[in-house]
């Protein structure tokens, strides 16, 4: 369980985006922001995960892949709230 505000910096791998900063508040997602990548795309997530659960997030995008890459922004994202709990 997470306590109070947090904000973390994570830098993806195999994927545009070169930086994902998160700030939480307790254990629910406040504020998501990617650098570089797909604007729009990032922008969608960004909306989509503001106010849920950090394991509701990791859980459902974890394993997200883009095109024939391994991974994705999503699950970067994934990858980075694991690092929180």
């Amino acid at each position: 369980m997470l306590c109070g505000m947090k904000t973390i910096t994570y830098t993806p791998h195999g994927v545009c985006a070169r930086k994902i900063t998160i700030t939480v508040d307790g254990d629910t997602i406040a504020d998501v922001h990617f650098d570089g990548g797909c604007e729009g795309n990032h922008a969608g997530i960004e909306r989509l995960v503001k106010g849920r659960k950090v394991d509701e997030v990791a859980t459902l995008l974890d394993g997200t892949t883009c095109g024939r890459r391994p991974t994705s922004c999503p699950d970067q994202l994934s990858k980075a709230l694991r690092h929180l709990s």
